[in-house]
């Protein structure tokens, strides 16, 4: 089972061994370690993976997190 954590200010971090991470043309990247790290920001040089690029503009996420925010 994936389980993803949306972190404060941060990446989309997503554990579990059973993740593959496709692109748009349903390629599978290659996924050097564990948990995975998604760029949230939209600064990071290695998307869709998160460099830390949020750390150093300083992005601030419009919102947390709600119960039941999925429709």
């Amino acid at each position: 089972m994936a389980k993803i954590t949306v972190r404060q200010d941060g990446p989309y971090l997503v554990e579990g061994e059973d993740v593959t991470v496709v692109d748009g043309n349903g390629n599978a990247y290659s996924i050097a370690r564990r948990p995975i790290a998604l760029c949230r920001c939209g600064g990071s040089k290695n998307k869709p993976f998160c460099d830390g690029t949020h750390a150093k503009i300083g992005f601030q996420a419009a919102e947390p997190a709600t119960p039941g925010g999925a429709d």
